[in-house]
């Protein structure tokens, strides 16, 4: 019978825990831990030291909302700053709000250069605003940058999850703003781009005048879909401005000559070519009828029977 050794542990084997045993921590000291453990009010790290790590709940983040077992897992690296080497249970207690700051605000000005889209959830409500965190630290965005519409109440908006851009980061003056204006307004060009895109040249419809600049008229297609009626396709005759033929809240009739790089281009002038060359051939096909009936009738008073 085959006797299995049990292998001999060395010194070598318990090196670094024998290390992480003699360091000396001081408060103040920024420590980075593993999350082993996390619950509502807490959460425990693992400091490959004699003694595991605690951050509680307030001290974790500014955000008052903050769910931990949403945000935080465990197996996740997080740096901490040392409050107390002895919280009464023989843990050292930690406070990762001051070591979060040192990260968080690089990490933002990161998030702004690339402008990175970020999900939020509104936190509170304040004058001309809303309150979001993100990585722990207080955000404002502005009524006017949480829509593409204007915001009456933002009361309305609060507990919302939003999608954001940081804007404006200022760590002097720790001051962190937000916007979801940007992103919106991104997609809603996409949007129009598709439709546009489904749009086919020859279309005729009917639209409404929506402004009328020197150059031309924008008449407003319905479903979002905005096309130009340029100054020389608005009527067959010359015209000085669009405003001699055309009042805003008319209703026309165009026809699309051009889809480009999302943009439609319309003409009312190429509907009226169009009438214009019915009624010429018809004008064309009377003398015609009247010529051969005047010839036929001279050919025939002319044969003597």
């Amino acid at each position: 019978m085959e006797v299995t050794k049990t292998p001999v542990e060395s010194m070598a084997d318990f090196e670094e825990e024998l290390n992480a045993s003699l360091k000396q921590i001081h408060e103040g000291d920024i420590l980075t831990g593993t999350v082993i453990a996390v619950s509502d009010e807490e959460v425990t790290l693992d400091l490959k030291y004699y003694t595991e790590g605690v951050i509680r709940r307030e001290d974790f983040s500014e955000d008052p909302t903050i769910n931990l077992k949403e945000e935080v897992h465990a197996g996740d690296e997080i740096s901490a700053t040392v409050v107390r080497r002895d919280g009464g249970q023989g843990q050292i207690m930690l406070f990762r709000k001051e070591a979060n700051d040192v990260l968080a605000w690089d990490k933002l000005k990161e998030l702004q250069e690339n402008s990175t889209n970020i999900k939020v959830k509104v936190a509170g409500v304040v004058n001309a605003g809303v309150v979001a965190y993100v990585e722990g630290i207080r955000g404002f965005i502005p009524a006017s940058r949480l829509s593409l519409n204007y915001v009456e109440d933002t009361n309305e908006w609060l507990g919302r999850e939003l999608e954001v851009r940081v804007i404006n980061v200022d760590e002097e003056d720790k001051k962190l703003v937000l916007s979801a204006r940007e992103i919106l307004r991104e997609r809603e060009e996409e949007e129009k781009k598709t439709r546009v895109s489904n749009v086919q040249v020859g279309l005729v419809t009917e639209g409404i005048v929506e402004s009328i600049q020197p150059y031309g008229a924008f008449i407003n297609l319905g479903n979002g879909l905005t096309g130009l009626v340029h100054i020389s396709q608005i009527s067959d005759r010359r015209i000085k401005t669009p405003a001699a033929v055309l009042n805003v809240g008319d209703q026309v009739k165009v026809k699309v000559i051009a889809v480009k790089d999302g943009k439609l281009s319309l003409s009312m002038k190429a509907l009226q070519d169009v009438a214009a060359e019915e009624i010429q051939e018809e004008t064309i096909e009377l003398p015609e009828t009247e010529s051969l009936s005047t010839n036929l009738g001279s050919l025939f008073a002319k044969l003597k029977l």
